[in-house]
């Protein structure tokens, strides 16, 4: 369940590329592009099976200490010469899973500062590009700097938590969704919050305790500066 928590922001980075392409895919990305894509990636796992091989080759006891868990399951199973390329794919599926975040997060970025919940300079858009170059240069900027400072299981953690916090308050809000009978459809909103909770909570306990407190004090500086911004209205 840790392992699932910490690999969440990977696997959920589907749903963050369709808005950015929306000008020209505004109906074909959510309706058919992600089931598609969701539906090819399960199929390539299932016929892989790369987690059954990992578990059955080493062991349990030999995953649980290992450090490079793919490249021993490929020495126990005799193909040390194979060891190469997986280390090249596993760099290969990380840097792809990189790239689409950064894409998601920067813009993200850019809609916050558009609306002014970070400096303004964020939401400078590219002349020739069309695209928010200055988020995606923070964006890769702290990345780098997170890459080479921080341990990656640290750095992988506490984004996972993030994710489902709010995947969680998004499961939460589709409560009041009603389908075309105009009854609420509650069964899938109850089990992705509970899914959420459960992959959130799975979590090591300093990731959970920084996690809940930076969205507490973000809460309350949201809080706060539409209070400030009220008050000092017409």
């Amino acid at each position: 369940m840790r392992a699932a928590g910490l690999l969440f922001f990977a696997f959920a980075r589907y749903a963050r590329t369709p808005p950015s392409a929306r000008k020209s895919a505004t109906r074909a990305a959510p309706s058919r592009a992600i089931p598609i894509a969701l539906g090819i990636t399960l199929a390539v796992y299932a016929l892989v099976a790369v987690a059954v091989a990992v578990l059955t080759l080493p062991g349990p006891r030999g995953l649980a200490d290992a450090t490079a868990p793919m490249s021993d399951a490929a020495r126990a199973a005799g193909a040390g010469w194979l060891v190469p390329a997986v280390r090249i794919g596993g760099a290969v599926a990380a840097l792809g899973s990189l790239l689409a975040l950064i894409l998601g997060v920067s813009r993200t970025i850019f809609a916050m500062a558009r609306d002014g919940h970070l400096p303004h300079a964020l939401a400078a858009v590219h002349p020739r590009f069309g695209v928010p170059h200055r988020a995606e240069l923070a964006v890769g900027a702290v990345v780098t700097v997170l890459a080479a400072t921080t341990d990656v299981r640290g750095a992988t953690g506490f984004p996972s938590f993030g994710v489902l916090a709010y995947y969680a308050i998004a499961n939460a809000s589709a409560w009041t969704f009603t389908g075309e009978e105009g009854r609420p459809n509650r069964l899938i909103p109850v089990i992705g919050l509970t899914g959420c909770a459960v992959l959130a909570f799975a979590l090591p306990a300093s990731t959970v305790v920084s996690g809940a407190v930076v969205l507490v004090l973000g809460a309350a500086l949201y809080g706060l500066r539409r209070v400030t911004t009220s008050s000092n209205g017409p």
